[in-house]
């Protein structure tokens, strides 16, 4: 284990600024997360940002910087564009965008793109999870990448063949928050994932997914008819919005699914996927985007050399 610092991996989202001081052989030596995610910092300047949590750090100025995600974005830092699939996750780091007039090398990973006409779709920062949680478990064919917005992605070996968004945990903050389930669900808040009526949510939203905007309703119903309470609702609601997730991402009950996430989310998806049959194969989301971020570096020092566009 080396605790010499040779790298600085960064995942920028939207909402959330995540960052650690690596060696070599991707021991982490520090670490700061924030809520500075790219609407915040927009404004002041990703530049700054970056240097204020390094500065902090007291990381050393010839200390290279890799990021994924939004940061890499239309409306982020630098745009890094994306690679059509089928691509090869082990080679988003050839491809990466250099931060152009910058103190320090920075480069930012770019996402993957499904360009269909009747169904596109992109992705950004779950691209290099994909890179960690291949590397970590190798063999995989279908990964749950659960979040604001969950990704299902298809694989052969390294290679991405498709994937599908869905916008479960966002429905879930709008329907809990903004909608006349709000009453009954008390806003939003944590769910149990052994929650009997979470995962009674998640069969009938998995093998029903054609009522489930009736089920939603019949939350409130069953709140004003039999007194259900907010804990009970949210968890219901929880369970049909995952549930109508899994009928269109087309699990069945029979097969081996790769879940890469943590915390709560990590729980809760593993016991729905569980609750319909399916073998999981966790991943550790913060190992994989860091291990990802590291192999992604070594690519592209090794086809780039050091050199930095200024």
């Amino acid at each position: 284990m080396s605790t010499t610092p040779s790298l600085v991996a960064v995942d920028w989202g939207t909402s959330s600024f995540r960052l650690w001081l690596m060696s070599a052989d991707g021991t982490v030596l520090a670490e700061h997360r924030s809520d500075e995610g790219m609407s915040e910092v927009a404004g002041r300047g990703f530049e700054r940002v970056l240097e204020s949590h390094l500065g902090t750090l007291a990381a050393a100025e010839h200390l290279p910087v890799v990021i994924c995600g939004m940061a890499g974005s239309r409306q982020g830092w630098v745009e890094a564009g994306y690679i059509d699939t089928p691509a090869d996750v082990t080679t988003i780091g050839t491809t990466a965008t250099i931060v152009p007039d910058t103190a320090r090398q920075i480069i930012i990973i770019p996402g993957l793109a499904v360009r269909s006409e009747g169904e596109p779709d992109v992705m950004r920062g779950e691209e290099t999870q994909l890179l960690g949680a291949h590397l970590e478990l190798p063999g995989g064919e279908r990964y749950c990448m659960p979040g604001t917005h969950s990704k299902w992605v298809s694989m052969n070996g390294p290679i991405v063949t498709g994937f599908e968004t869905f916008m479960t945990g966002e429905l879930f903050s709008v329907i809990s928050g903004k909608t006349i389930l709000m009453h009954s669900t008390g806003g939003e808040g944590s769910v149990s994932a052994n929650d009997p009526a979470f995962l009674t949510g998640v069969r009938d939203g998995w093998t029903q997914p054609a009522k489930t905007t009736h089920h939603l309703f019949s939350i409130r119903a069953g709140q004003l008819l039999y007194g259900h309470q907010a804990d009970e609702n949210r968890a219901r609601l929880s369970g049909l919005l995952i549930g109508a997730e899994f009928a269109g991402a087309g699990v069945r009950g029979d097969e081996q699914v790769g879940l890469v996430a943590s915390g709560a989310l990590q729980r809760l998806y593993h016991s729905a996927l569980a609750e319909c049959g399916v073998k999981v194969r966790n991943i550790d989301a913060n190992v994989a985007v860091r291990r990802g971020l590291l192999e992604s570096w070594q690519r592209f020092s090794n086809t780039n050399g050091d050199v930095q566009q200024r």
